[in-house]
């Protein structure tokens, strides 16, 4: 056996989790690295035998109370040797004493539970382009770029555990990105955004009030891509955005399931149309 490190990964070194995240058919967004890296610098662990990569975990810090595990890869030549096993470790050891979230594929999910992990619900991608539905008329789309930041940021923390400022400032920002806010009698009703990826384009976040607002912005997001197919990873625990993306015509085809070490958040989960992302949550 060679020499194994496992050491914090600097940002350049990031195209390295995105690529291996393509290969496994994961469809990262092609902008990725900036906002990802931008959400916690020191929570992307890589590990290299003998100075080659084999390795990587991510695991990012919200905060002081939780955290989330991502990009769990280990090279196909080196599974089963032991060096995935001490990266995760390294990456729980990074989030210790706090709430630990992830998105579990299912041929892993037993080794999650036997970890502490505990399923709260599946998150269930829909992909497709979605046919055209005419959203109700006093719903306003705003380029989340042009609104004070403070906005979405607030109304972000209804939905996740933890503030994410340094992520979502470059998220609504990065070239390519579409990020749209709904506003309704002034208010500020819904948040989504899409990036290209490595095929389509995925959407996430999606937060909205109710199904019309989480229609009209996806109407909004989808134009953004001019007929391209767009991907959705949508909680199977709000029946709502289940029948709205089947509705649209979009179609399942991966499963994963959102896991925790701790109790369930509490978040909104009903206003929950899509996830951000599988990779940070």
């Amino acid at each position: 056996m060679g020499e194994y490190e496992i050491t914090t990964a600097g940002i350049r070194e990031m195209t390295i989790f995105l690529r291996w995240a393509e290969d496994e058919g994961w469809n990262p967004g092609r902008g990725d690295r900036l906002p990802f890296h931008a959400a916690d610098p020191h929570g992307f662990l890589l590990g290299k035998l003998d100075a080659e990569p084999v390795t990587c975990v991510s695991a990012v810090r919200y905060g002081a109370r939780y955290g989330f595990i991502g990009f769990y890869i280990a090279k196909p030549p080196v599974r089963g040797q032991g060096y995935g096993i001490q990266a995760w470790r390294a990456a729980m050891k990074h989030l210790e004493g706090r709430n630990v979230g992830l998105d579990g594929v299912v041929e892993q999910q037993d080794n999650y539970r036997r970890s502490g992990f505990r399923t709260a619900w599946n998150h269930v991608r829909y992909a497709g382009v979605p046919h055209a539905e005419e959203a109700p008329g006093d719903i306003t789309l705003v380029d989340a770029g042009t609104v004070p930041f403070g906005t979405p940021a607030s109304y972000d923390r209804r939905f996740f555990p933890g503030p994410r400022d340094a992520f979502l400032s470059l998220w609504v920002a990065v070239p390519g990105h579409t990020a749209l806010v709904a506003l309704r009698d002034g208010e500020l009703r819904g948040f989504g955004a899409v990036r290209p990826a490595g095929t389509g384009a995925r959407v996430g976040p999606l937060h909205a009030a109710s199904d019309d607002v989480a229609l009209a912005l996806l109407n909004g997001l989808s134009a953004a891509q001019q007929g391209e197919p767009v991907t959705l990873d949508v909680p199977d625990a709000n029946g709502a955005a289940i029948r709205l993306v089947e509705r649209l015509g979009l179609e399942p085809n991966f499963e994963c399931a959102r896991m925790y070490t701790g109790g369930v958040p509490e978040i909104d989960l009903p206003g929950i149309y899509a996830a951000t992302t599988i990779e940070l949550g």
